[in-house]
């Protein structure tokens, strides 16, 4: 194990545990799909949160590790030939923990880029839409008086549930009977579809049969249950 300390994150966000992998994170559906996975993987992990009201995001540490302002990222002092790796961006730190692990992707090549293409169509299409409903349906959106933007989003989220609705007809998860980071990362999106953004109603969500069920085991998982409250409110 390397030392982190060299990484201007750390002055910033000590580590108390150096030796585990740091996560610097806030209870978003971008990320939990971290901290679910870290759960689910039973990775030891120190969880940093990263304060939107402070705008923490902003800070030169945070922007060190994370370019682009977005949380969640991750500084594994384990990475690869053991020397220390950062990482920005969900989807790519699903692709790494399950490969560190070997959990959560399937061996099989086929397999593996049909999961890869699930998590494509989440980073793609459910994340973008639904995160731009919610916008124009709670936020600053709703003041608009032209309701053709969030009526654009709606339409455009309601096609994404269709379209995993019927992918789940007779499946256990998105891959099949295997539980994969496809499931990790489209999930929480979902349920802050219909949570916290409130969207339920406008994309009819009661339709989507097939995805109300998965959703349903899906957040009655242990993992999910502590991975979605982590980092933990000050």
């Amino acid at each position: 194990m390397n030392s982190i300390s060299s990484f201007p994150i750390t002055h910033k966000w000590p580590a108390q545990h150096p030796d585990r992998l740091q996560l610097y994170s806030l209870p978003t559906p971008n990320g939990v799909k971290v901290s679910i996975m870290l759960e689910e993987t039973g990775l030891a992990y120190e969880a940093h949160r990263v304060d939107f009201a402070t705008n923490d995001q902003f800070s030169p540490e945070f922007l060190s590790l994370s370019p682009n302002n977005k949380i969640p990222a991750i500084l594994d002092p384990n990475g690869p030939d053991n020397k220390p790796l950062a990482l920005f961006e969900s989807g790519a730190i699903l692709v790494y923990l399950a490969n560190k692990t070997g959990q959560f992707l399937p061996a099989d090549i086929a397999a593996r880029y049909e999961t890869l293409q699930w998590l494509m169509f989440q980073m793609g299409g459910v994340g973008p839409m639904f995160g731009q409903l919610g916008f124009f349906h709670k936020f600053a959106g709703k003041e608009y008086e032209d309701k053709r933007p969030r009526d654009r989003y709606v339409a455009e989220s309601a096609r994404l549930l269709g379209v995993l609705d019927r992918h789940l007809k007779g499946r256990d998860w998105i891959m099949g009977k295997e539980y994969t980071i496809a499931d990790i990362a489209i999930f929480p999106w979902i349920r802050n579809l219909i949570g916290f953004y409130e969207a339920g109603e406008l994309v009819e969500f009661e339709r989507f049969k097939q995805v109300r069920r998965v959703l349903d085991i899906f957040v009655a998982r242990p993992a999910v249950k502590r991975g979605l409250l982590i980092p933990e409110a000050r």
